[in-house]
């Protein structure tokens, strides 16, 4: 059987840092890391030495793709089976650069990575907020809350992450009528901390406000992955379950956190 590949996208953020460590270790999968900094290249290399899989880096500027067909250029260049975007301006460079990275870079790989037959696969790391409508489940103090965050702390990262994550839905939408196999994953995470991972959260439909540990959203990121049958949005904090049980969860009783957003808005944003 051949190797997996995963093109993983922002490959020096934390979160990314512990997800390829556990893709190479623990699945024997191909990791190729983009990164704009090339002496980061060294510890990103370190990760794969001695593992069942492997890794290798490129070196891209994500503020600088201007276009799907620059995005393609690299999905060419590494031949991923799963494209994951766990990129973001983490707030360095002011609102153009939140929009350059976290909305159009997101929007341009979306968009060539839909368009290529042979990738299956597409996951996005959001936040739990990413919404424009309160969802059905929470209370008015985490619709208050998400609101308050959304509109008066991060307008900017707002727009830009909901924009992307939009863009995803509905572009998988429209290539599920012909490929109903492609996979569109949307994990939207609560306030990361740096804590040790304990490998249990609170999965799906859960309150808007909390944290959650980047051990573990990678370790659930690792887990979604690896399912044929997680295309859906997946909101997380910490919590009291086993991830693989959560995961579990989630797909057998078919929870999907879009639920509440306007979807035909949404799908016809393909159009």
């Amino acid at each position: 059987m051949a190797t997996t590949r995963v093109l993983l996208l922002g490959g020096h953020g934390k979160v990314s840092l512990l997800l390829t460590k556990l893709l190479v270790k623990e699945e024997g999968w191909h990791i190729s890391s983009v990164i704009r900094n090339p002496s980061q290249r060294d510890e990103i290399l370190e990760l794969g030495k001695g593992q069942k899989g492997n890794v290798d880096v490129v070196i891209e500027s994500l503020e600088d793709v201007r276009s799907a067909e620059q995005a393609k250029q690299v999905l060419n260049k590494t031949n991923p089976d799963y494209v994951v975007f766990s990129a973001g301006a983490g707030g360095k460079g002011g609102p153009s650069r939140t929009y350059a990275i976290d909305r159009d870079a997101a929007k341009h790989y979306i968009k060539a990575a839909v368009e290529t037959p042979s990738v299956t696969k597409f996951m996005i790391v959001s936040y739990i907020a990413s919404r424009r409508n309160r969802a059905p489940w929470w209370t008015d103090e985490d619709w208050k809350y998400a609101e308050h965050g959304n509109r008066e702390i991060l307008p900017d990262y707002f727009k830009a992450k909901v924009e992307a994550d939009e863009y995803l839905a509905a572009l998988a939408k429209k290539r599920n009528e012909k490929d109903p196999q492609f996979q569109a994953i949307t994990l939207r995470p609560g306030s990361l901390s740096d804590d040790p991972a304990t490998g249990k959260v609170l999965m799906g439909k859960t309150p808007s406000r909390g944290k959650v540990r980047r051990g573990d959203v990678a370790a659930a990121a690792a887990a979604l992955l690896k399912r044929n049958d997680a295309s859906r949005w997946v909101d997380l904090l910490e919590g009291d379950t086993e991830i693989g049980t959560a995961v579990e969860n989630v797909i057998k009783n078919k929870v999907d956190c879009i639920e509440g957003e306007d979807l035909d808005r949404i799908y016809s944003l393909a159009d």
